[in-house]
């Protein structure tokens, strides 16, 4: 067998948390460059800067439970199957379904806390409630990657 089936499952459990993190790294990055960029104008928003800041860290676990699902529940279930390496490759395409959900959400709900940060002085701190609603629409997309993925798990008879 020149592919192991059991490869193809790290592998997909890897890219979904090495994509969450790149998601919440770019994610963050965007938000810190505007946070830091808010804080030379008013120090006194801080409190309201870390909290925006720390919205798309959030993609990095559930990249992590993808990767913990295919270790734990897919990979034991993978010996009992027809066809492993079908399954395998089955599997990987399910870890990118939620990587790629969890880089896009992070990166684009970093953008909108970009923005809700930038206006923090000028609304004197109360643009904090709307900033954080409109960033978790964006969540939501992540939170449903991860379902989604598991609903592909469990359809393909992997979970």
């Amino acid at each position: 067998m020149l592919i192991s089936p059991e490869s193809l499952i790290v592998l997909a459990g890897a890219l979904a948390l090495a994509m969450g993190l790149a998601g919440s790294a770019v994610g963050m990055g965007l938000a810190g460059s505007a946070g830091a960029a808010t804080l030379s104008e008013e120090p006194g928003q801080l409190r309201n800067v870390i909290v925006l800041v720390s919205l798309p860290m959030t993609q990095t676990f559930y990249g992590l439970i993808i990767l913990i699902l295919m270790l734990t529940t897919v990979m034991p279930n993978l010996a009992a199957l027809e066809n492993p390496v079908g399954a395998g490759f089955s599997a990987l395409a399910c870890g990118l379904i939620g990587g790629v959900a969890q880089f896009a959400s992070s990166a684009f709900q970093g953008s909108v806390c970009a923005s809700g940060i930038a206006l923090l002085p000028r609304t004197r701190g109360k643009i904090l409630t709307n900033a954080m609603m409109l960033a978790v629409f964006v969540e939501l997309l992540g939170v449903l990657g991860l379902v989604f993925t598991i609903m592909a798990l469990n359809l393909l008879g992997l979970f």
